[in-house]
């Protein structure tokens, strides 16, 4: 599937894709004030990262302190949006240049694609929750700084 390809497999309102996009946006754009726009006051972020604030304001600090710092050519590539109304599941890769620390590790100016997958749940067309995992142990192998252990002396 070509990185540019969208493919919406829902009856998601057309409100409700728009919010979602918005919501990636927020990334690719370097715009975390477009969060404001999507999300609703209490909205969740499930799980929070270590020192993260709840709610769009914690996403927005980590947006700037953390992802754009590591990744200053940080882009959020949507493949697939699935759902129905209220409900929706989202495919997609964080991509970016490793120029800035990130979880303690130095940067290594080598490009990054992190898998993403996240569930929303939405109210009259803004986002109340996301439920997200994103693939951390991929970036570090790719990063050449995380390697699984050796299996211990007598194990196959």
């Amino acid at each position: 599937m070509s990185e540019n390809t969208l493919t919406r497999s829902s009856t998601l309102s057309e409100k409700e894709l728009q919010s979602i996009e918005t919501f990636y946006r927020a990334f690719t754009d370097h715009n975390p004030d477009l969060l404001d726009t999507v999300c609703t006051p209490d909205w969740q972020d499930i799980p929070l990262a270590p020192g993260q604030a709840p709610g769009p304001d914690g996403l927005k600090e980590q947006i700037t302190s953390v992802f754009l710092s590591a990744f200053p050519d940080l882009k959020i590539v949507v493949h697939e949006i699935v759902g129905s109304p209220g409900r929706a599941g989202v495919r997609a890769s964080i991509t970016g240049t490793h120029l800035g620390e990130v979880m303690g590790v130095p940067p290594t100016g080598k490009p990054v694609s992190i898998a993403l997958h996240e569930f929303h749940h939405l109210e009259d067309g803004l986002l109340t929750h996301t439920w997200h995992l994103e693939d951390w142990f991929g970036m570090f192998n790719r990063l050449g700084v995380w390697h699984p252990p050796a299996p211990a002396s007598g194990q196959s």
